[in-house]
């Protein structure tokens, strides 16, 4: 039996010296001997033997570990066994908790579209026959690109930019892409932040203003039809909701559309200023103040809904609702639209891409096990779309009682009018509307918030990571200047036009681009970086190396599934429409710029990288494609080497 000694290359620190920290190392004689003796699991720290029965080379990180390990060989040429290293002190910032994690992710998972965007699609598309398609879509596509996107951030331990100098350096453009993507949603999405909480303000009086047609910016064509049983409904009949939020809160029909925006309206600033408040105080500190924060942002917003569950299946006419929202219709399956928006819906509802994944896992220990975590928070993600379902259609149902129409009729809207105009429409006929208003308006502060903190904190870890020196000690002022930057840039959302802005920068900043870069994104990791590779970088964090599931899909499936709606959404191109405003052409090739100046980071740092990369273009290409190895991953000075003694 070959026994094996422990030789540590640490200029100036020996073994179990309190200025190094190593992790727990099994492995066995190199020699592959039989026997009772043949291997064992030493502590560095002791060197004392603990366990047996490994196989030669079985190396795993201490429970504790910040990096992972990997058999290499040792200076001196020998073949041993040598695990690299990451020195213990490191400066990132971890969790403090596992659900501190769990429910960040969760947060920014479960946003304002879980509320609005699933409901609709979902009776838009056959009812209960849209989950076979919608499920299909989130087994094979959403899940897959969702783990493999905590799994790279968790083992990297990097942000969105600098992690593509250790998976493929050529696309690092990718980093920058994403990062200017998270920006231009940052600029419309805290404006809708700001109209919830503009109502939540609105909701503290004695009676909700949108209940009665008795306002100053009411119109004739204004018609409550709770309040009279004889009152006829025509196609210009205007609800009191529908005039508060177009006439009170927006200020729409003062603006002549893109070309003519209007003025900002200052309690939409005020609005907006406390939402971006609130944002700097939860990130200026990392994760040490977001992870705390989520505990509210994150779990209100599923006792808020219960809540309106059970009240709504109290209303009359809710029954309606229900059936309308499940009962299947199987031809629809026939259609391909249905696929699209079932695979567009399960992509944008878990978020991958956007850089919050990466940035978040980052944060996590490198055994934590994101595999489980993956599973959860998407089964998570999909049972509160399909609650919030239930929640939209009790109320619809109900409107749909009281107007004396079909429910279709009344489910009509989508998008933010579903949330401003035809649920406080609801709320404001129930019995204790200033109670409902209140908390259902919070609960879409907290989504808001959740999903906020997650982009910003994307850019704001990409950044940090990329330029240490810089920004590591400046963090606070990094935010500062971010939420500044992120204010200025939502200026234009405010104005009476403002709607008009953030269709387009919705429609063309985030939709169209974020799509062709995730593609891109799985493309690098599955081919180039290499799906052995990748496999190998889980099984030293987890212990066991994906499944052929698994690596199906992301070799073929989950690119096939982006290339899938990509294509679809190319060849599908309707007229933009908000409110009766048909975007004139200028706007959609201003659009068109805007999807552009992100996507455009990605082929301007490829032929950055190879034109300043020394060497002829064979060997250029072959850097440009080939991993850079992180500073653990050097010999010395931090190793450990086990030579077997005869």
């Amino acid at each position: 039996m070959a026994s094996l000694s422990l030789s540590v290359s640490s200029p100036g620190v020996a073994p179990g010296n309190s200025g190094s920290s190593f992790h727990r190392l099994v492995c066995c004689s190199s020699s592959g001997s039989s026997g009772g003796g043949a291997g064992g699991a030493w502590s560095a720290e002791g060197g004392r033997k603990m366990t047996a029965g490994r196989r030669p080379c079985d190396v795993r990180p201490w429970a504790a570990a910040g990096a992972p390990a990997s058999p290499e060989r040792c200076p001196d040429g020998q073949q041993q066994l040598c695990p690299r290293l990451e020195p213990p002190t490191d400066s990132r910032d971890k969790w403090n908790k596992k659900m501190d994690f769990l429910l960040s992710v969760i947060g920014f998972a479960v946003d304002l579209g879980n509320v609005w965007r699933f409901p609709y699609i979902c009776y838009q598309n056959g009812g209960g026959a849209f989950l076979i398609p919608y499920v299909l879509m989130a087994v094979f596509g959403g899940i897959p690109l969702f783990y493999m996107e905590l799994a790279l951030g968790q083992y990297h331990h990097m942000g969105v930019i600098p992690i593509w100098k250790h998976i493929c350096p050529i696309f690092k453009g990718i980093g920058y892409a994403v990062c200017i993507i998270d920006l231009y949603v940052a600029f419309y999405y805290n404006t809708i932040i700001a109209w919830a909480l503009y109502y939540f303000y609105s909701s503290m009086g004695s009676s909700l203003p949108w209940t009665h047609c008795h306002n100053p910016w009411n119109t004739p064509n204004c018609t409550n039809y709770f309040d009279y049983s004889n009152v006829t409904w025509s196609n210009f009949s205007r609800s009191p909701a529908e005039e508060f939020y177009m006439r009170r809160v927006l200020e729409i029909e003062k603006s002549g559309g893109l070309q003519d925006p209007g003025g900002i309206r200052w309690q939409l600033l005020l609005c907006l200023f406390l939402t971006f408040t609130t944002v700097y105080f939860s990130l200026w500190k990392g994760v040490k103040t977001s992870g705390k924060v989520v505990w509210l942002t994150a779990t209100f917003p599923y006792l808020v809904l219960f809540i309106l569950l059970i009240r709504g299946a109290t209303l009359p006419g809710a029954w309606r609702g229900i059936i309308f929202y499940l009962q299947p219709n199987w031809e629809k399956l026939l259609s391909t639209s249905v696929w699209v928006d079932a695979a567009a819906q399960i992509f944008f509802s878990l978020g991958p891409g956007f850089g919050v994944l990466l940035a978040l896992s980052s944060y996590n220990q490198i055994n934590n096990n994101c595999f489980r975590d993956a599973l959860i928070t998407s089964m998570v993600n999909c049972l509160t779309s399909f609650l919030s379902g239930f929640v939209i259609f009790t109320v619809l149902g109900y409107m749909a009682e009281m107007r004396d129409i079909e429910v279709e009729e009344v489910a009509r809207d989508k998008g933010p009018s579903l949330l401003f105009i035809t649920y406080p429409e609801a709320i404001a006929n129930m019995v204790g509307s200033t109670f409902f208003s209140i908390v259902f308006f919070l609960m879409m502060i907290t989504l808001g918030l959740d999903s906020t903190f997650g982009g910003l904190e994307a850019v704001i870890t990409a950044l940090i990571d990329e330029y240490p020196q810089t920004f590591t000690q400046r963090r606070e002022l990094l935010v500062l200047g971010l939420v500044a930057v992120c204010f200025l840039g939502s200026l234009a959302t405010l104005t009476q036009g403002g709607a008009y802005v953030i269709k387009l920068l919705e429609e063309f900043g985030a939709n169209c681009s974020i799509l062709a870069v995730v593609f891109l994104e799985a493309i690098a990791v599955s081919w180039f970086y290499g799906i052995q590779r990748f496999c190998h970088d889980v099984k030293v964090m987890l212990g066991f190396s994906p499944g052929l599931f698994w690596k199906i899909c992301w070799v073929a499936i989950s690119p096939a599934f982006l290339a899938f709606i990509i294509i679809s959404s190319l060849l599908d191109q309707s007229p933009l429409v908000l409110f009766d405003y048909h975007y004139p052409d200028w706007s959609i090739s201003i659009g068109h710029l805007i999807g552009t100046s992100s996507c455009i980071c990605i082929p301007i740092y490829m032929v950055y990288k190879l034109i300043w990369t020394p060497g002829s273009f064979k060997q250029r290409l072959e850097v440009c494609l080939t991993p850079e190895k992180k500073p653990s991953q050097s010999q010395p000075p931090n190793s450990i080497c086990l030579h077997p003694v005869p």
